[in-house]
């Protein structure tokens, strides 16, 4: 059966900003006396949402307002970082992205990034040309965290579409598993950075123009 619908995680594989979440990460945490090296981050960070890192990192009893202060002061840095660098979409996902709409294929983000940084991109990325808000699924305090499925699930949601012909693209160690326990049909690992994929058994891109045509057919 055809791919009917497309979900994009969004840091790492839409945007290819890991090394910019990396090193705003090692700056906040220097700043709080604390250090992760680069797979402590793949493991405790990335595909997370903040308010589970941020009470990993620090302690569970961190009230609504100590997450809220803490994450906004690192993606203080994080945004700062992403201004000073050119920011776009990933290789070759505008051009996806017009062929999904040429073919009237639904598409939308499913990503552990809250609105403050969700709003960022719609301003820098001019993501609002592509993407109903409406319909993108981020950290708004209600959805649960990678490798939880229920950010994928909800996004189909959005998208009145079946798991047996949803594809979806990820980067990240909890966001494969999410999309795993989320049953769809097929999984395609973005790889942005030098990470090992080799443990999985999906396909894995560098660009978007790798995406197989034929899978929409």
């Amino acid at each position: 059966m055809a791919i009917k619908g497309v979900i994009f995680d969004f840091n790492g594989t839409l945007f290819f900003d890991t090394d910019l979440h990396n090193r705003a990460w090692d700056i906040f945490l220097e700043k709080h006396a604390l250090k992760l090296g680069d797979d402590e981050k793949n493991q405790k960070i990335h595909g997370k949402n903040n308010a589970e890192i941020l009470s990993n990192l620090f302690s569970n009893d961190l009230t609504v307002s100590d997450i809220t202060r803490l994450s906004i002061d690192k993606e203080d840095i994080y945004q700062s970082l992403c201004l000073k660098h050119k920011m776009e979409l990933a290789p070759g996902a505008v051009d996806f992205i017009n062929y999904l709409i040429l073919k009237k294929i639904p598409f939308t983000i499913a990503t552990a990034s809250d609105l403050y940084n969700l709003e960022f991109y719609f301003k820098h990325l001019d993501s609002g040309r592509y993407f109903d808000m409406s319909k993108i699924i981020y950290s708004d305090g209600t959805v649960k965290s990678k490798p939880d499925p229920e950010i994928f699930i909800k996004a189909m949601q959005a998208l009145k579409i079946h798991p047996d012909t949803t594809l979806i693209f990820e980067d990240s160690t909890s966001g494969i598993i999410a999309a795993e326990n989320s049953k769809v049909k097929k999984i395609i690992i973005v790889k942005s950075i030098n990470d090992d994929y080799s443990k999985w058994n999906h396909g894995v891109i560098t660009d978007f123009s790798a995406v197989d045509r034929s899978l929409f057919v």
